[in-house]
């Protein structure tokens, strides 16, 4: 049985060595990376920036975006931006590792200001459903061709089922981004299930994230049209232990892979490759059709379709 590749990974916030929520690396560090994701069996990527203070988070879109559209090879790799934040829940746990002196509510200014640096290459933004009043910013970017998901949330039902309703097509890593502890039924994760037949929803297969039984279930639970995995790679991504950064905060990558944050009290990414995730799923008993389905065929679809419509026939 052969290995799945030509998979497409909506949330890289880094790879080999390379951090795009950094001010220093080089279009040749750019380049380097992508022939290092395309080795390791990945055709495109959304590049992530995670919340910051808007003239960095600018600063950065602006970079990646600049550098994409001077190399036609980047743009092949990276298909665009993915935006995680600044518009997310505030609160301990839903915030994640997300600097929380830059969160802040959704603000319809400070986002085009961040499309307006991009070169049009924004793809999706994540942010919480609460935290956008009226849902009127999410309508907004789906206006302007952007995919919004919910994500470092603690939307209600009624909240989620809005957003979903003015065109948010995804919720970004389901079962992260909220606390350890939660409330045993009505919660985050009970809350997307519940929508689940009419968003996608992805989810960090590294077997850190969600421990594997629990993925196990929820991938049960997803309709298989609607399951994503994604990586959350950081700069460590394939390259094993050792202390590294995102951003402006040092991340630890301890022997059995896992990216903790420099208190660890939470996972700050991920240091797995897709072919490690897929190796995973596969000793969890996902077959192989499945996992081509939801790390290379559902995200390419979502990204084909834009922010209309993800089709629920």
């Amino acid at each position: 049985m052969s290995m799945p590749s030509g998979f497409v990974d909506l949330q890289v916030n880094g790879y080999a060595g390379l951090d795009f929520n950094s001010d220093i690396y080089t279009d040749e560090d750019l380049v380097s990376v992508c022939h290092r994701l395309r080795a390791d069996g990945v055709d495109q990527v959304l590049a992530t920036i995670i919340t910051a203070s808007p003239v960095e988070m600018r600063s950065r879109i602006k970079r990646l975006g600049d550098a994409i559209s001077r190399d036609p090879f980047v743009a092949a790799v990276i298909n665009g931006i993915h935006i995680e934040g600044p518009f997310i829940s505030p609160e301990p746990g839903y915030v994640g590792a997300h600097p929380v002196e830059h969160v802040c509510g959704a603000d319809v200014d400070i986002a085009k200001s961040m499309l307006d640096s991009a070169n049009g290459l924004v793809r999706l933004v994540t942010l919480a459903p609460e935290c956008d009043p009226g849902f009127g910013l999410t309508h907004w970017l789906v206006g302007q061709g952007v995919m919004v998901a919910g994500g470092h949330s603690n939307a209600t039902l009624a909240q989620m089922r809005g957003a979903i309703d003015v065109g948010m097509a995804m919720f970004t890593h389901l079962g992260n981004g909220c606390p350890a502890m939660l409330p045993r039924h009505d919660n985050i994760v009970q809350r997307v299930l519940a929508v689940a037949d009419r968003i996608a929803v992805s989810f960090i297969a590294d077997g850190h994230h969600i421990p594997k039984f629990a993925l196990r279930n929820y991938l049960q639970q997803v309709p298989p049209e609607n399951v994503i995995i994604v990586t959350d790679a950081i700069s460590a991504a394939g390259l094993g232990p050792g202390r590294y950064w995102l951003g402006q905060q040092v991340v630890d990558v301890d022997n059995e892979g896992a990216a903790w944050a420099a208190d660890r009290s939470h996972f700050a990414g991920s240091a797995a490759t897709m072919l490690a995730m897929v190796d995973g799923l596969k000793k969890i008993g996902c077959d192989t059709d499945s996992i081509a389905r939801w790390t290379s065929e559902n995200p390419r679809r979502l990204l084909a379709t834009r922010p209309q419509g993800w089709s629920n026939d």
